[in-house]
């Protein structure tokens, strides 16, 4: 396994995290090219929990991140702090970040995750730690709907968030019984996606991911 780019995603990224939060990472990395072509193919992901750690192969990930995937996208738009393993393969990643995106899977990912949130939010649980579980869907709710629109919007996707304490203020609102608030939020996103002038092409640019991902191919070959 040759790591090509890693980083802190998550609360801490976005600036929601609190005493008690996770860090999650996430990463690239190249399996060796040769492996790919014996009985046992390699890994396309590894995922641990205790630390919280997802790697997914380039080319899983790469998928990944052309179906518009959230978490898979914010690793190549993290502040630099963030980012904890840097190669040469995971800067040209970076600079290629917009090659990955397009409209209808920015709008129906963010969306869609936004709505699986808000489903978790319709079966909470009135204990100590079902309100605090219903908090943190609610800030996930309420930070995809935020990121997807300014990603429709802008192309850019904004990873720290601006005003941190209306997430986590939001987030305390609906585990107290304000689950209309969030209905309301998804919808007016929904109204939102359908008005916004998108600058996103309608299919993202494969020919750019694809290059790249044929050059850590040739990279990772024997020598």
């Amino acid at each position: 396994m040759h790591l090509l780019l890693s980083g802190i995603v998550g609360s801490v990224a976005y600036g929601l995290a609190g005493p008690d939060s996770d860090v999650d990472r996430i990463g690239v990395f190249a399996a060796p090219t040769v492996a790919f072509h014996g009985l046992h193919p390699p890994r396309e992901s590894v995922v641990t929990t205790d630390p919280d750690v997802t790697l997914h192969e380039c080319a899983k990930y790469a998928r990944l991140a052309l179906s518009g995937n959230p978490t898979a996208t914010e690793l190549m738009w993290l502040p630099e702090e963030c980012y904890e393993t840097r190669t040469e393969f995971g800067d040209r990643l970076i600079g290629i970040r917009a090659a990955f995106l397009s409209a209808p899977r920015v709008r129906d990912a963010y969306l869609g995750y936004a709505s699986q949130q808000f489903r978790k939010l319709t079966t909470r649980d009135s204990s100590i730690s079902g309100r605090r579980r219903s908090a943190k869907h609610a800030r996930h709710l309420a930070r995809l709907l935020h990121q997807g629109r300014v990603l429709y919007a802008t192309g850019v996707l904004e990873i720290r968030l601006a005003e941190p304490e209306w997430f986590r203020a939001f987030g305390e609102r609906v585990a107290g019984g304000a689950l209309a608030e969030a209905e309301e939020l998804v919808a007016a996103a929904e109204r939102d996606f359908a008005r916004i002038r998108t600058p996103l092409p309608e299919r993202p640019d494969e020919e750019t991911v694809e290059r790249w991902l044929l050059d850590v191919r040739a990279a990772h070959l024997p020598r």
